[in-house]
């Protein structure tokens, strides 16, 4: 199998990269190579590459800079997967694009399925919606995998923000009225693999049957004042030096951003387990996981 996978820089896609290439040739483009913002150019490199797989985890991710990158964000996140998802049409190549929990508004007091209602409050969730409406009027085979509170021990994200802070601060104040499943990078990466690889060849009737999309986190719930609170405590265990003596609970009005976050942002997994046959490890279990990357991380560069 032939698999273009985008995004390799990235969280998601640099933890599917490896595992992907047990299983067949990854073709990873680079972003001058495959540029979203540039959707007229997609095709013909697409006609080059001659996938048999396409996974799309690129996607433009800065949720406050969007709000004034309006135009930018609408590319990359909407018009991009649109000329993929065409391509994939017209050559009958299935794809697997990523989504977030953003597409909803948060007022759910259960978690969102795959077919409730949609209503994003920010640009960044209204450009993701619009990429995944234009891979469904596409017609293609298609997988939209809707994710939530990625982080992994690399790149920029909220565990690697929580650990420099907790270094440096005596006092955090974390956001507790938003509530939803931290999600690791390579948990997502390991779920998206095996079904690759398990499915194969009937990729496209797999996709048919549950409707194009599907849910993918970790399982359980938390805030991200509790999510903050478990970094603290798991790098404390871990014999980190830190700072912080204080971790304050605070309501997202006392924490205003340019882009308003969701409240809820819980999924609900049964597709993902009663028809995929899939299931994911708590976000407590991946958190362990991730942290024992990340302090061997550190440990190995401060040795250096």
């Amino acid at each position: 199998m032939r698999i273009v996978l985008t995004g390799t820089n990235g969280q998601v896609g640099g933890a599917l990269r490896p595992l992907l290439e047990k299983g067949g040739t990854v073709i990873a483009p680079s972003r001058i190579a495959f540029d979203l913002s540039k959707p007229e150019t997609l095709a013909e490199a697409l006609d080059g590459f001659k996938p048999d797989l396409i996974i799309n985890p690129a996607a433009y991710t800065a949720v406050d800079r969007a709000e004034d990158e309006r135009e930018l964000a609408f590319l990359v996140n909407a018009k991009g997967p649109a000329a993929i998802a065409a391509w994939s049409a017209r050559h009958r190549v299935p794809l697997i694009h990523f989504s977030t929990d953003y597409v909803f508004d948060g007022s759910n007091d259960r978690p969102w399925r795959e077919d409730s209602p949609t209503g994003p409050l920010s640009v960044y969730g209204a450009s993701k919606l619009a990429g995944d409406l234009a891979i469904r009027v596409a017609g293609g085979p298609h997988l939209i995998v809707r994710t939530s509170w990625v982080y992994a021990a690399s790149g920029a994200n909220f565990l690697r923000t929580i650990a420099r802070l907790a270094g440096e601060r005596k006092e955090l104040r974390i956001v507790a009225d938003q509530v939803g499943a931290p999600t690791t990078a390579s948990a997502i990466a390991a779920a998206v693999a095996g079904i690759v690889v398990s499915n194969g060849s009937n990729l496209e009737g797999l996709f048919a049957r549950n409707g194009g999309v599907v849910n993918l986190a970790c399982a359980g719930e938390t805030s991200w004042y509790g999510f903050a609170s478990a970094i603290v405590a798991g790098l404390k265990s871990r014999g980190v030096k830190l700072a912080v003596e204080m971790i304050t609970p605070i309501a997202t009005a006392d924490f205003p951003t340019r882009a308003k976050r969701p409240g809820n942002s819980r999924l609900d997994l049964s597709r993902l387990r009663d028809r995929l046959r899939v299931t994911t490890p708590t976000w407590q279990e991946a958190l362990s996981s991730e942290l024992d990357s990340l302090v061997a991380r550190q440990r190995e560069l401060a040795g250096r």
